[in-house]
């Protein structure tokens, strides 16, 4: 695993319809009805070199949404083509991106090194690895778990947030909604990378522009 694949990603020409989140990059293509929505999916799934590739297709009323991959590791230089050859059979199929839908929801458990338990909560969650400090969905449905550990000089031994990962460009208003809804920035020292956020009672959440936001795009 290194960082190469993703920021190669980011750096490439053509794939401004994806946004590279935690789980990897991601495309969310709009229709008008889940029909077209099903038969976008059936085109984008004979476009050469998807099938087997681990691309994840999910159907949703009038969208689509491509994930080439579930980790942001697992990005490789022949993502880049598959993505832009996805593209091209959504412009086919004259479906919009809407960069705007592009998620990834993550719940990151953080313990002292002896306690860092993923074995448990791939057990516990049905979940599967993807790589040694995280699991994942194998449907593609639940949010991923990631295992984060925690500073040796907390008085925690253990904690859990919510990170949200977005497109670069989507942050401010994401951090807008958020504080308009009652919430507040309690952290921005790692901006523009994420904000650490709460909610009326203390829980916290992370609004995070990175990794799209790591080689800025138009």
């Amino acid at each position: 695993m290194s960082e190469q694949g993703w920021h190669g990603f980011l750096a490439a020409e053509g794939v401004e319809d994806w946004v590279v989140l935690h789980g990897g990059a991601t495309a969310v293509f709009r229709v008008g009805s889940l029909s077209e929505a099903a038969r976008l999916a059936e085109a984008v799934a004979k476009a050469p070199g998807v099938g087997g590739s681990g691309v994840l297709l999910t159907l949703a009323d009038t969208r689509l949404t491509v994930r080439l991959s579930r980790d942001l590791w697992s990005l490789e230089p022949q993502h880049v083509g598959l993505a832009r050859a996805i593209s091209a059979v959504a412009r086919e199929h004259g479906a919009l991106r809407d960069r705007a839908a592009a998620q990834e929801v993550q719940i990151a458990i953080a313990a002292k090194r002896d306690e860092i338990d993923v074995g448990f909560w791939r057990a516990v969650l049905g979940y599967t690895p993807m790589a040694g400090d995280n699991a994942v969905d194998p449907l593609g449905h639940g949010s991923t778990v990631w295992m984060q550990e925690l500073d040796p000089a907390k008085p925690l031994r253990h904690a859990m947030h919510i990170d949200v990962s977005v497109a670069y460009e989507q942050v401010k208003a994401r951090l807008e909604a958020a504080v308009a809804a009652g919430g507040r920035i309690v952290d921005e020292s790692q901006a523009p990378a994420h904000w650490t956020l709460a909610d009326r009672a203390g829980n916290r959440v992370c609004i995070c522009a990175w990794p799209d936001g790591s080689t800025l795009r138009t």
